[in-house]
Protein backbone atom coordinates (compact mmCIF):
# COMPACT_ATOMS: atom_id res chain seq x y z
CA UNK A 1 0.00 0.00 0.00
CA UNK A 2 3.17 2.54 0.78
CA UNK A 3 4.17 1.87 -2.48
CA UNK A 4 0.72 3.32 -3.93
CA UNK A 5 -0.15 5.77 -1.78
CA UNK A 6 1.88 9.39 -1.64
CA UNK A 7 4.05 11.08 1.09
CA UNK A 8 2.03 12.37 3.86
CA UNK A 9 3.76 15.26 5.51
CA UNK A 10 2.15 17.15 8.24
CA UNK A 11 3.64 19.75 10.05
CA UNK A 12 2.32 19.95 13.43
CA UNK A 13 2.42 23.87 15.22
CA UNK A 14 1.87 23.76 18.84
CA UNK A 15 0.30 26.33 20.28
CA UNK A 16 -0.13 27.87 24.14
CA UNK A 17 -2.77 25.79 25.69
CA UNK A 18 -3.46 23.40 28.42
CA UNK A 19 -4.37 20.81 25.53
CA UNK A 20 -1.09 20.89 24.33
CA UNK A 21 -0.14 17.83 26.68
CA UNK A 22 -2.48 15.80 24.10
CA UNK A 23 0.08 16.75 21.08
CA UNK A 24 2.59 13.84 21.89
CA UNK A 25 -0.21 11.29 21.46
CA UNK A 26 -1.95 13.02 18.54
CA UNK A 27 1.77 13.20 17.07
CA UNK A 28 2.17 9.13 17.56
CA UNK A 29 -1.49 8.63 16.67
CA UNK A 30 -0.23 10.56 13.18
CA UNK A 31 2.60 8.68 12.76
CA UNK A 32 0.54 5.16 13.13
CA UNK A 33 -0.99 5.90 9.93
CA UNK A 34 2.36 6.10 8.03
CA UNK A 35 2.61 10.16 8.31
CA UNK A 36 5.74 12.21 8.32
CA UNK A 37 5.25 14.69 11.07
CA UNK A 38 7.87 18.02 11.99
CA UNK A 39 6.64 19.67 14.69
CA UNK A 40 6.93 22.95 15.55
CA UNK A 41 6.25 24.71 19.19
CA UNK A 42 5.73 28.36 20.02
CA UNK A 43 6.52 29.70 23.31
CA UNK A 44 3.22 29.14 24.86
CA UNK A 45 3.46 25.03 23.87
CA UNK A 46 7.01 25.06 25.48
CA UNK A 47 5.31 26.09 28.89
CA UNK A 48 3.04 22.67 28.25
CA UNK A 49 5.05 20.53 26.22
CA UNK A 50 9.17 20.14 26.10
CA UNK A 51 10.75 20.00 22.73
CA UNK A 52 12.72 17.28 24.13
CA UNK A 53 9.36 15.16 24.33
CA UNK A 54 8.17 16.12 20.49
CA UNK A 55 11.79 15.24 19.40
CA UNK A 56 11.85 12.09 20.55
CA UNK A 57 8.34 10.77 19.28
CA UNK A 58 8.67 12.32 15.99
CA UNK A 59 12.65 11.45 15.30
CA UNK A 60 13.15 15.06 13.59
CA UNK A 61 14.57 18.10 15.74
CA UNK A 62 11.78 20.25 17.00
CA UNK A 63 11.50 24.01 15.32
CA UNK A 64 10.93 26.25 18.06
CA UNK A 65 12.74 30.11 16.75
CA UNK A 66 12.59 31.88 13.77
CA UNK A 67 15.60 33.37 13.98
CA UNK A 68 18.13 30.04 14.90
CA UNK A 69 21.24 30.43 12.69
CA UNK A 70 21.45 26.34 12.65
CA UNK A 71 17.86 26.12 11.46
CA UNK A 72 18.08 28.84 8.76
CA UNK A 73 21.25 27.17 7.49
CA UNK A 74 19.75 23.53 7.34
CA UNK A 75 16.31 24.12 6.63
CA UNK A 76 15.16 27.50 6.75
CA UNK A 77 11.10 28.67 7.80
CA UNK A 78 10.75 29.42 3.84
CA UNK A 79 11.87 25.35 2.91
CA UNK A 80 9.98 24.20 6.61
CA UNK A 81 6.70 25.62 5.01
CA UNK A 82 7.00 23.71 1.72
CA UNK A 83 7.82 20.43 3.08
CA UNK A 84 4.19 20.54 4.66
CA UNK A 85 1.30 18.44 2.18
CA UNK A 86 -0.56 19.74 5.69
CA UNK A 87 0.13 22.25 8.34
CA UNK A 88 -2.15 21.46 11.66
CA UNK A 89 -2.40 24.32 14.30
CA UNK A 90 -3.24 22.07 17.90
CA UNK A 91 -3.75 23.08 19.82
CA UNK A 92 -4.60 27.03 18.59
CA UNK A 93 -4.98 28.94 21.49
CA UNK A 94 -7.09 32.06 20.97
CA UNK A 95 -4.09 34.13 20.66
CA UNK A 96 -2.75 31.95 18.19
CA UNK A 97 -6.11 32.32 16.08
CA UNK A 98 -5.87 35.88 16.57
CA UNK A 99 -2.04 36.04 15.02
CA UNK A 100 -3.38 34.22 12.26
CA UNK A 101 -5.90 36.34 11.22
CA UNK A 102 -4.14 39.48 12.10
CA UNK A 103 -1.15 37.69 9.83
CA UNK A 104 1.60 38.59 12.29
CA UNK A 105 4.83 37.24 11.24
CA UNK A 106 7.36 38.11 14.26
CA UNK A 107 7.88 33.82 15.17
CA UNK A 108 8.44 30.77 13.75
CA UNK A 109 4.54 29.75 13.73
CA UNK A 110 3.79 33.09 12.22
CA UNK A 111 5.73 33.10 9.42
CA UNK A 112 5.65 29.73 8.49
CA UNK A 113 2.06 30.00 8.64
CA UNK A 114 2.36 33.16 6.38
CA UNK A 115 4.93 31.12 3.84
CA UNK A 116 3.11 28.16 3.34
CA UNK A 117 1.10 27.19 0.22
CA UNK A 118 -0.10 23.99 1.82
CA UNK A 119 -3.52 23.73 3.18
CA UNK A 120 -3.67 24.47 6.62
CA UNK A 121 -6.29 22.76 9.56
CA UNK A 122 -6.49 24.88 12.64
CA UNK A 123 -7.79 22.84 16.15
CA UNK A 124 -9.10 25.56 18.28
CA UNK A 125 -8.85 24.80 22.45
CA UNK A 126 -9.66 27.64 25.10
CA UNK A 127 -12.04 28.42 27.90
CA UNK A 128 -15.87 28.44 26.50
CA UNK A 129 -15.75 32.35 27.60
CA UNK A 130 -13.11 33.05 25.35
CA UNK A 131 -14.38 30.55 22.60
CA UNK A 132 -17.49 32.35 22.42
CA UNK A 133 -16.26 35.97 22.66
CA UNK A 134 -17.07 38.18 19.56
CA UNK A 135 -13.64 38.48 18.91
CA UNK A 136 -12.39 35.29 18.34
CA UNK A 137 -15.49 34.27 16.64
CA UNK A 138 -14.59 36.81 14.15
CA UNK A 139 -11.40 35.73 13.85
CA UNK A 140 -12.63 32.13 13.11
CA UNK A 141 -14.87 33.55 10.28
CA UNK A 142 -12.04 34.89 8.92
CA UNK A 143 -9.43 32.18 9.07
CA UNK A 144 -12.39 29.80 7.36
CA UNK A 145 -13.17 32.35 4.52
CA UNK A 146 -9.49 32.30 3.85
CA UNK A 147 -9.51 28.51 3.18
CA UNK A 148 -8.70 27.30 6.54
CA UNK A 149 -10.28 24.11 7.78
CA UNK A 150 -11.56 24.42 11.52
CA UNK A 151 -11.92 21.75 13.60
CA UNK A 152 -14.68 23.13 15.88
CA UNK A 153 -14.12 22.45 19.63
CA UNK A 154 -16.27 20.37 21.64
CA UNK A 155 -18.44 20.67 24.56
CA UNK A 156 -17.51 19.45 28.31
CA UNK A 157 -15.20 20.02 31.70
CA UNK A 158 -12.53 22.30 31.11
CA UNK A 159 -9.50 22.05 32.93
CA UNK A 160 -10.26 25.28 34.55
CA UNK A 161 -13.45 23.69 36.24
CA UNK A 162 -15.46 25.43 33.60
CA UNK A 163 -18.10 23.65 31.13
CA UNK A 164 -18.83 24.32 27.71
CA UNK A 165 -17.57 24.42 24.09
CA UNK A 166 -13.81 25.31 23.81
CA UNK A 167 -12.50 21.70 24.62
CA UNK A 168 -10.17 20.24 22.01
CA UNK A 169 -11.29 17.60 20.31
CA UNK A 170 -9.94 13.80 21.04
CA UNK A 171 -6.52 13.37 19.73
CA UNK A 172 -8.39 10.39 17.76
CA UNK A 173 -10.55 12.54 16.41
CA UNK A 174 -8.21 14.99 14.70
CA UNK A 175 -6.22 11.75 13.35
CA UNK A 176 -9.52 11.21 11.89
CA UNK A 177 -9.83 14.70 10.00
CA UNK A 178 -6.16 14.87 8.96
CA UNK A 179 -6.92 11.35 7.14
CA UNK A 180 -10.32 12.16 5.93
CA UNK A 181 -8.36 15.03 4.41
CA UNK A 182 -5.52 12.84 2.61
CA UNK A 183 -8.17 10.98 1.34
CA UNK A 184 -10.06 13.70 0.00
CA UNK A 185 -7.10 15.00 -1.69
CA UNK A 186 -6.48 10.89 -3.01
CA UNK A 187 -10.24 10.91 -4.39
CA UNK A 188 -9.10 13.93 -7.08
CA UNK A 189 -5.56 11.82 -7.92
CA UNK A 190 -5.64 8.64 -6.69
CA UNK A 191 -5.87 5.21 -8.45
CA UNK A 192 -9.47 4.74 -7.89
CA UNK A 193 -10.21 8.35 -8.15
CA UNK A 194 -13.85 8.55 -9.44
CA UNK A 195 -14.71 5.12 -8.63
CA UNK A 196 -17.78 4.47 -6.32
CA UNK A 197 -17.29 1.19 -4.20
CA UNK A 198 -19.69 -0.69 -1.97
CA UNK A 199 -18.45 -2.32 1.18
CA UNK A 200 -20.90 -4.59 3.69
CA UNK A 201 -19.47 -5.72 7.05
CA UNK A 202 -19.98 -7.18 9.90
CA UNK A 203 -23.41 -9.43 10.86
CA UNK A 204 -27.14 -8.91 10.82
CA UNK A 205 -29.11 -9.47 14.03
CA UNK A 206 -32.51 -10.86 13.55
CA UNK A 207 -34.76 -10.36 16.26
CA UNK A 208 -36.89 -13.13 18.03
CA UNK A 209 -38.49 -10.49 20.12
CA UNK A 210 -37.74 -7.45 22.27
CA UNK A 211 -34.79 -8.94 23.73
CA UNK A 212 -33.38 -11.70 21.87
CA UNK A 213 -32.07 -12.40 18.68
CA UNK A 214 -30.27 -14.50 16.07
CA UNK A 215 -26.92 -13.32 15.24
CA UNK A 216 -23.36 -14.45 14.72
CA UNK A 217 -19.94 -13.55 16.09
CA UNK A 218 -18.61 -11.55 12.76
CA UNK A 219 -16.63 -8.78 14.03
CA UNK A 220 -16.37 -7.24 10.60
CA UNK A 221 -12.64 -6.15 10.71
CA UNK A 222 -11.75 -7.44 6.91
CA UNK A 223 -14.91 -5.16 5.58
CA UNK A 224 -13.77 -2.08 7.05
CA UNK A 225 -10.07 -2.32 6.40
CA UNK A 226 -11.10 -2.98 2.94
CA UNK A 227 -12.90 0.02 3.08
CA UNK A 228 -10.17 2.01 4.65
CA UNK A 229 -7.46 0.73 2.18
CA UNK A 230 -10.19 1.63 -0.40
CA UNK A 231 -10.27 5.09 0.42
CA UNK A 232 -6.86 5.74 0.35
CA UNK A 233 -6.66 4.76 -3.35
CA UNK A 234 -9.09 7.69 -3.86
CA UNK A 235 -12.52 5.31 -4.25
CA UNK A 236 -15.44 6.92 -2.77
CA UNK A 237 -16.75 4.10 -0.88
CA UNK A 238 -19.56 3.61 1.23
CA UNK A 239 -19.74 1.46 3.83
CA UNK A 240 -22.91 -0.94 5.20
CA UNK A 241 -22.04 -2.43 8.16
CA UNK A 242 -24.05 -4.08 10.69
CA UNK A 243 -23.81 -4.04 14.92
CA UNK A 244 -20.13 -4.52 15.49
CA UNK A 245 -17.63 -2.04 18.33
CA UNK A 246 -15.39 -1.13 15.28
CA UNK A 247 -15.17 2.80 14.28
CA UNK A 248 -16.43 4.39 11.12
CA UNK A 249 -13.10 4.35 9.10
CA UNK A 250 -12.69 8.38 8.47
CA UNK A 251 -13.47 9.81 5.11
CA UNK A 252 -15.97 6.65 4.08
CA UNK A 253 -20.09 6.72 4.13
CA UNK A 254 -20.94 4.81 6.85
CA UNK A 255 -24.24 3.39 6.97
CA UNK A 256 -25.45 1.71 10.37
CA UNK A 257 -28.07 -1.03 10.21
CA UNK A 258 -29.23 -3.79 12.48
CA UNK A 259 -31.49 -6.73 10.26
CA UNK A 260 -30.56 -8.06 6.45
CA UNK A 261 -33.75 -6.62 5.54
CA UNK A 262 -32.25 -2.81 6.45
CA UNK A 263 -28.81 -3.64 5.23
CA UNK A 264 -30.66 -4.58 1.73
CA UNK A 265 -32.66 -1.23 1.75
CA UNK A 266 -29.71 0.68 2.57
CA UNK A 267 -27.11 -1.08 -0.07
CA UNK A 268 -30.14 -0.73 -2.82
CA UNK A 269 -31.07 2.72 -1.99
CA UNK A 270 -27.70 4.38 -1.82
CA UNK A 271 -26.29 3.16 -5.89
CA UNK A 272 -25.59 3.16 -8.36
CA UNK A 273 -21.80 1.49 -7.61
CA UNK A 274 -19.17 0.45 -9.46
CA UNK A 275 -17.60 -2.01 -7.19
CA UNK A 276 -19.64 -4.03 -4.88
CA UNK A 277 -17.33 -5.98 -2.10
CA UNK A 278 -19.95 -8.00 0.35
CA UNK A 279 -17.94 -9.21 3.32
CA UNK A 280 -21.46 -9.23 5.62
CA UNK A 281 -22.08 -12.40 7.22
CA UNK A 282 -25.75 -11.70 6.89
CA UNK A 283 -28.08 -14.21 8.96
CA UNK A 284 -29.12 -17.50 7.04
CA UNK A 285 -32.24 -17.29 8.48
CA UNK A 286 -34.55 -14.68 10.32
CA UNK A 287 -37.79 -15.58 13.00
CA UNK A 288 -40.99 -15.88 10.25
CA UNK A 289 -42.62 -13.75 13.26
CA UNK A 290 -41.34 -11.08 15.48
CA UNK A 291 -42.84 -10.89 19.17
CA UNK A 292 -44.30 -7.72 20.43
CA UNK A 293 -42.95 -8.19 23.60
CA UNK A 294 -40.46 -11.04 25.23
CA UNK A 295 -41.07 -14.13 25.20
CA UNK A 296 -42.28 -15.89 28.89
CA UNK A 297 -39.89 -18.84 29.86
CA UNK A 298 -42.59 -21.22 30.34
CA UNK A 299 -40.90 -24.77 30.85
CA UNK A 300 -39.15 -25.88 27.84
CA UNK A 301 -39.21 -22.88 25.26
CA UNK A 302 -40.43 -24.40 21.95
CA UNK A 303 -38.22 -22.89 18.82
CA UNK A 304 -40.00 -20.16 17.00
CA UNK A 305 -40.94 -21.32 13.08
CA UNK A 306 -37.87 -19.70 10.86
Amino acid sequence: MSEVLPPRSVLLIVGGSIAAFKAPELLRLLQAEGMQVRCVLTEGGRQFVTPLTLQALSGQPVHTDLFSLTAEQEMGHIALSRWADLVLVCPASANLLARMAGGLADDLAGALLLATDAPVMAVPAMNVRMWEHPATQANVALLAERGVSILQPTCGPMACGEFGAGRMPEPVDIKDAVLAFFRQQQCQAGPLAGRRILVTAGPTHEPLDPVRYLANRSSGQQGFALAAGLADLGASVTLVSGPVSLPAPAGVTFLACETAREMQALVMGNGPFDVAICTAAVADWRPEHEAGQKIKKRGRMMPRPL
